[in-house]
């Protein structure tokens, strides 16, 4: 894709110290812009605010939240506006702050800061509402020893924007994409004849990969541990069912790590993270968090 919004060094250094992936944002940035200019410059701000008027514009959170992808929401404004703006205030991502507290305050020419708005809070709004989400999560679990991990469940083009707020908000991730690791679902062993097939089948083809199998009952979880998974995924187990999992696990095969997915609400977190599993797969925290309400608002303009 042509980079039609290139970035400063500063931003770019400072999506590299978030540990965003430069190339990806840059993407992102400039389908993002790209759909909002893809008929033209902004109309409306032309036509209504002088070319020399500049402002200060605050990004504000309307409710309190867990706040995530400001660098890119910077990212947006600097290829808008280019060199011709200064940084006021700046939020870490991960910070927890309260409605009304500015996450970004910048100083510009208001034409620039307005073509940038709707782009800039758009991805600032579902990172921080995934963060949110996820923090959640990771604060009904506390104490447990379970951490929250996120799925495949993405958003076409965000995946790692979305799973780097799902770090921000405390969680983290599972498998990036299909060639990051080996995850062994129930139509691959509908495939290959049975759980240990297929394991024996992946460790022969990819032997270089962890290799997770989803397991739907206890005799299909006493076939992947005997067989080696480094991990097994207990799809649509209750609390105890799980209990009763990590026990058999500890017997036979104490490094597989298990994970427990399917049928989890925030509700009853804690009771299948207190049943001794590793990891909570919550597809939610990516393909369904409510986005956090930020707005924009300009002040002192001139």
């Amino acid at each position: 894709m042509t980079d039609l919004f290139p970035f400063s060094d500063v931003v770019t250094a400072a999506l590299a110290d978030a540990g965003l992936d430069v190339a990806d944002v840059r993407r992102v940035v400039t389908t993002a812009l790209g759909e909002d200019l893809r008929y033209g410059p902004d109309a409306t701000t032309a036509s209504t605010v002088p070319a020399d008027t500049r402002a200060v514009a605050e990004l504000t959170p309307r409710v309190a939240g867990v706040v995530a992808g400001v660098p890119v929401a910077l990212a947006v404004f600097d290829a808008v506006l280019g060199p011709d703006y200064e940084v006021v205030s700046v939020c870490e991502d991960g910070s927890r702050t309260a409605a009304g507290e500015p996450v970004l305050v910048l100083r510009g020419s208001v034409r620039g800061l307005l073509t940038a708005e709707r782009a800039a809070l758009n991805l600032l709004c579902q990172l921080s509402g995934i963060a949110t989400a996820t923090a959640a999560w990771v604060s009904a679990i506390e104490g447990t020893g379970a951490a929250v991990r996120d799925s495949r469940k993405t958003t076409p083009g965000l995946r790692l924007l979305q799973k780097y707020a799902v770090r921000r908000g405390g969680g983290v991730n599972h498998r990036m994409g299909l060639g990051d690791a080996v995850l062994i679902k129930d139509n691959h062993v509908v495939a290959a004849g049975s759980v240990g097939a297929a394991l024996a089948a992946a460790r022969e083809h990819a032997p270089q990969l962890p290799c997770e199998v989803e397991v739907d009952d206890l005799a299909q979880l006493e076939e992947a541990l005997t067989a080696g998974a480094d991990e097994v995924l207990l799809d649509n187990f209750t609390p105890e069912e799980c209990a009763k999992a990590v026990s058999r696990r500890d017997e036979v095969a104490p490094k597989t790590r298990l994970e427990s997915s399917g049928g989890l609400t925030l509700e009853r977190a804690r009771a299948y993270a207190e049943s001794g599993v590793d990891y909570l797969a919550v597809g939610a925290l990516t393909h369904s968090a409510p986005a956090l309400d930020l707005g924009m608002d300009l002040h002192d303009r001139r």
